[in-house]
């Protein structure tokens, strides 16, 4: 049986030239990059290039990359760093309702210590609500924290707007980026952010890498020590190998992009037109046009999600039934409760996040056992019949 992959949000392949670019680091130029020989320096001229190639794919200068261990390291030290270095200043927080559990908890964390933090909330197609947004901002905000592209639903939000209409208060600016790098452009000086965070294994690269961008200029407090590593803002022997592969699949998002994205759009569009005109009582959450190019968020009504991605993976097709990171807690999906979605489609929601090596005979294939696991499941159902 053909397996199809259609859970790229949640993590991807590692794309064979990462692997291979990879794979030197590991038993022949093994060396400490902090180390003065020759094994130490091998690792230290692979760092410093790595960084050149992250900061290139971002419009940043090397300086203003901080390695991290991912997403989740770099929300926390970006957050976390920016609001102990200004609390003398200020200790009040701008954030979303719908952002991923790395920065909301965080942020619940700092609530504990005495920050306050205002959620903004979004409208029924996930977008900010930028007036009250902008009637949040107060004498004592320090920090706003606002995801460039929302995990589940894929809405992307408007950080240019936001950094323009803070200009000159004083104000730090943080995005998480994880989603949206590798497939839209990202460029920091466009955003006008001050922190940006990226995982490696979103784009084809290794797990357990990523980095925070911080502009030249912003401090922070660092939230772990120990040595001098990473301007001594994230302590701790360097990932070398990580951070090399990080840097290829950086270099390759550069390179394709346009092609990439023009292509999962594509697929995306397809999908959704298909999806819409074999299945009945079906609703796409998040912006029709504002979202990633590579997410399909839909709901299908008188359906169990979990049921439904049993089906699908029962015949070789890999979905999401929403936030990956915390789909085993149960829970109902935070991002889609604040859209406004009634429990009847929260429940009946999946998630496909497309990938550079998706085929349009994936996605036909796909909508077509999707098709047939809806119905079979709606014939089970005792609310089948209402409409």
């Amino acid at each position: 049986m053909k397996r199809i992959y259609l859970d790229h949000s949640a993590t991807t392949r590692v794309d064979t030239r990462v692997l291979e670019s990879m794979l030197p680091y590991f038993n022949e130029m093994f060396g400490n990059a902090s180390s003065l020989h020759s094994f130490g320096q091998e690792a230290a001229v692979a760092l410093s290039f790595s960084r050149e190639q992250v900061a290139a794919t971002i419009g940043a200068e090397p300086q203003e990359i901080i390695f991290t261990s991912g997403g989740t390291e770099s929300d926390n030290m970006a957050i976390k760093g920016a609001a102990y270095i200004s609390s003398s200043r200020g200790k009040h927080i701008i954030s979303s309702v719908i952002e991923h559990p790395a920065v909301l908890h965080t942020c619940r964390q700092l609530e504990k210590e005495g920050f306050e933090v205002t959620y903004v909330p979004v409208d029924n197609e996930g977008i900010l609500d930028m007036q009250f947004l902008e009637d949040s901002i107060r004498e004592d905000t320090i920090l706003i924290s606002i995801m460039h592209a929302n995990n589940e639903i894929g809405t992307v939000q408007p950080i240019k707007e936001i950094s323009e209409l803070i200009r000159g208060r004083g104000i730090i600016l943080h995005t998480d980026a994880v989603q949206s790098v590798g497939k839209i452009p990202v460029d920091v000086n466009e955003l006008g952010v001050d922190m940006l965070s990226i995982s490696s294994h979103k784009i084809h690269g290794p797990k357990g890498v990523g980095a925070l961008y911080l502009r030249n200029g912003v401090n922070i407090v660092p939230i772990v020590q120990g040595g001098g590593h990473e301007r001594g803002l994230r302590p701790g022997t360097e990932n070398i190998p990580g951070i090399v592969g990080f840097a290829k699949a950086m270099t390759i998002v550069r390179e394709q992009l346009e092609t990439d994205s023009r292509n999962m759009q594509y697929l995306r569009d397809h999908m959704i037109k298909k999806i819409r005109s074999k299945i009945p009582y079906t609703k796409l959450n998040g912006h029709e046009n504002k979202r990633l190019p590579n997410n399909v968020n839909m709901s299908f009504r008188y359906v169990e999600g979990e049921s439904l991605l049993m089906l699908l993976d029962m015949k070789g097709v890999a979905v999401s039934t929403g936030s990956a990171c915390s789909s085993k807690s149960q829970k109902v999906s935070h991002v889609l409760t604040s859209i406004g979605l009634g429990a009847d489609y929260i429940h009946g929601s999946l998630r496909f996040t497309l990938g550079r090596e998706n085929t349009m005979k994936e996605i036909d294939l796909t909508v077509g056992l999707l098709e047939e696991a809806v119905m079979k499941l709606r014939l089970m159902s005792p609310f089948g019949e209402e409409e």
